[in-house]
C-alpha cells in the first residue's frame, strides 16, 4: 500500500495537512509495509524539510501512490484517475458549487472517501476539525464583542501560536457581565467550551441563565429540545425530532431576550426548523449583539448568516429590519462572525489533532481488511458509480446533464 499526502491547491490557501511529520513516522513504525510520499508544498504548515528530516520522501510526483490524502476539495484538473482519494468534498449535502467535482470524480473512476463520511457502526463521525472550529469560533466571538464596543482589540487567531496562547490573550481582557448561549453538544461545542472554561467564564444552568442576573460573564449550553418544540404542543423527544423535524418550530426566542452573545455550534439537518429567525432578531426585546455562527450554514437556520465571512475579514454587520449587510458599527447592527474555515487559523494544532484521530480510526482499516467497515461506510464512489449509501446523490449528479438535454 502506497500512501501520498497531496498539496492543497484550493484558494484561499489552506495550510492544514492530514498527517504531520511525526504521525507519518508513527505510521511507518506501526505499519512498516506501507510506503509514504509527501507532495512538495510551499504553503503547508509543516515544511518539506520537516518531513525530509524525519526520513519521509518529499517529491513533485505522487502519481504512483494508491491512496491520496488531502484536506480541502481537489481542483478537477489536478485529480488523478483511478486513485483512492480522501478529502472534504462538500458534496454530501448536494452543494451546487461542487456538483462538477463529483461528476469528474465519477468520470475519472476515482474512489472518493469524504472525511465527513468516516463514521462508526452507529454512524457517528469519527474524525474532523470541529474541535478547532469551536476553539477559533469562540475566540472570534469574544473578539467581535470587544471590537464592536471598543472594549479591547485582540489579534487574529492565525497570528497566535495555539489554543493555550488564545486563552492567555482572552484572560487578559475584562468582559462586562455578558450572557453567552451556546447551541450543540458535539466536537464544535466542546471546542467552544474549552475556550469559555479556559477563560473561567461561569457555566450556569438553563433555568438560571433565563431567570437570573449576574455580576460576571456566564454561559449556558443548550441542546436540540431546549430550542425546538413541537408545533402541536405534544411531548417532544430527540428521536421524534430527528424523525419528524417538520413538526417542530424554534423555541429559541426565550434565549434572545436574555443573551448578549450567541455561539452556534449545532449540527443542522436540511429539514430542521429555523433556529434564530429575522423576526426574533428584529424584536424590540432581542438583546443579542454578536452572533458567532461557527456552524455557518448560509441562508440556513440563523437568519443573520447571509454570507460566509473570511479569515481576512471575519466580521460584518447585519440589520434585521432590512435583512441586509451593513457596517458592523451601525447602531442597530448585530455583529456576525460566519467564517466557514475557522480551523485554518490554527493549522498546526488542527493538523496534529486530525492526524491523531486519523491514525486511531482510519489507518488500521487499511491493514485489517476493514473488519469494522470504516472504509466501506465512508466510500462515496466506486467503479464510476455512487455507492449504495450515497445513491441519494444520483439526481444531484445528473441534474445539469438533464437540463442540457431538455434544452
Amino acid at each position: 500500500m502506497k500512501f501520498g499526502i497531496i498539496k492543497e491547491r484550493k484558494n484561499p490557501p489552506d495550510r492544514r495537512v492530514v498527517f504531520t511529520p511525526e504521525e507519518l513516522v508513527r505510521l511507518k513504525i506501526e505499519h512498516p509495509e506501507a510506503e509514504i510520499k509527501v507532495e512538495s508544498s510551499d504553503i503547508r504548515i509543516f515544511t518539506d524539510e520537516q518531513y525530509k528530516n524525519l526520513g519521509i520522501e518529499v517529491t513533485d510526483d505522487i502519481s504512483d501512490c494508491d491512496v491520496l490524502f488531502g484536506v480541502k476539495e481537489v481542483p478537477i484538473a489536478a485529480l488523478i484517475p483511478n486513485k483512492k482519494y480522501f478529502f472534504f468534498s462538500h458534496t454530501i449535502k448536494k452543494q451546487l458549487h461542487n456538483r462538477k467535482l463529483l461528476q469528474a470524480i465519477l468520470e475519472k473512476n476515482i474512489d472518493l472517501y469524504d472525511h465527513e463520511t468516516i463514521v462508526d457502526e452507529h454512524y457517528k463521525r469519527l474524525i474532523g476539525f470541529g474541535r478547532y472550529a469551536g476553539i477559533v469560533g469562540a475566540y472570534n466571538g469574544i473578539r467581535a464583542f470587544g471590537v464592536k464596543f471598543d472594549l479591547f482589540h485582540l489579534p487574529k487567531a492565525e497570528t497566535v501560536s495555539g489554543k493555550d496562547a488564545l486563552i492567555v490573550k482572552l484572560k487578559r481582557q475584562i468582559l462586562p457581565p455578558v450572557k453567552i448561549v451556546l447551541t450543540g453538544h458535539g466536537k464544535v461545542a466542546n471546542g467552544v467550551m474549552e475556550i469559555l472554561d479556559g477563560m473561567k467564564i461561569k457555566h450556569v444552568s438553563i433555568e438560571n441563565f433565563l431567570s437570573k442576573n449576574y455580576s460576571e460573564p456566564v454561559y449556558t449550553q443548550i441542546d436540540t429540545l431546549d430550542y425546538n418544540k413541537r408545533i402541536d404542543g405534544k411531548p417532544a423527544s430527540k428521536i421524534d425530532f430527528y424523525n419528524n423535524p417538520t413538526e417542530y418550530i424554534s423555541d429559541f426566542e426565550r434565549f434572545t431576550k436574555v443573551s448578549d452573545i450567541f455561539m452556534a455550534g449545532h449540527f443542522y439537518a436540511n429539514d430542521a426548523p429555523v433556529i434564530l429567525s429575522r423576526a426574533m432578531l428584529a424584536a424590540h426585546d432581542c438583546k443579542i449583539k454578536v452572533v458567532a455562527d461557527i456552524s455557518c450554514d448560509t441562508n440556513g437556520p440563523i437568519a443573520s448568516t447571509i454570507k460566509a465571512s473570511t479569515i481576512a475579514d471575519p466580521f460584518f454587520g447585519y440589520l434585521p429590519s432590512q435583512d441586509i449587510e451593513v457596517d458592523m458599527f451601525h447602531p442597530a447592527a448585530i455583529v456576525v462572525m460566519s467564517v466557514d474555515n475557522l480551523p485554518c487559523e490554527l493549522p498546526k494544532d488542527a493538523s496534529e489533532g486530525f492526524g491523531e484521530m486519523f491514525m486511531e480510526h482510519v489507518v488500521p482499516a487499511f491493514f485489517n481488511g476493514d473488519k469494522d467497515g470504516i472504509l466501506k461506510r465512508a466510500k462515496i464512489t466506486e467503479n464510476g458509480k455512487l455507492t449504495e449509501r450515497f445513491r441519494y446523490l444520483q439526481e444531484y449528479v445528473d441534474q445539469d446533464k438533464l437540463e442540457s438535454v431538455s434544452n
